[in-house]
């Protein structure tokens, strides 16, 4: 990205090192007993301040573990780039990938509130596998 400049993929690459940073400390058993355990979900850094104050549901919440607060600034930086370069697919992947490490630890309210956000905005591709897998998730928050 830094040589080319291109940053299509941005978002999914911290989401993707966010999900990695779960896997490999869960593989080093330094996750908590909430582990992770849906691989390819991550979470990223903290928003802006206007989405933040857009949004205070966002706000990074305390982890359980190092493991689990790399991989949730991760997700909420996935977050922010997603948004920023209005790309809701890659959006929605990350958001899943934070509101399932939420649900690890707990706070399903709060992951089901910004996942409830994003999936509602779509109109179509509900048979995509990522609407499908928001769908079950947003099921498992209730």
């Amino acid at each position: 990205m830094e040589k080319t400049g291109e940053r299509y993929y941005e978002a999914e690459l911290y989401r993707l090192k966010g999900a990695l940073t779960l896997q490999s400390q869960a593989s080093l058993g330094q996750v908590s007993s909430k582990s992770w355990t849906s691989p390819g979900q991550v979470s990223d850094e903290s928003k802006t301040s206007q989405e933040k104050s857009e949004n205070p549901s966002f706000q990074p919440l305390t982890p359980s573990t190092p493991a689990e607060a790399e991989a949730e600034a991760c997700f909420l930086k996935a977050i922010e780039i997603a948004r920023r370069q209005q790309a809701k697919s890659l959006e929605l992947r990350a958001v899943t990938s934070l509101s399932r490490l939420w649900q690890q630890q707990g706070k399903k309210d709060e992951a089901r509130q910004l996942l409830a956000e994003i999936y509602n905005w779509f109109t179509e591709g509900f048979d995509t596998k990522d609407l499908q897998e928001a769908k079950v998730l947003l099921e498992e928050l209730i």
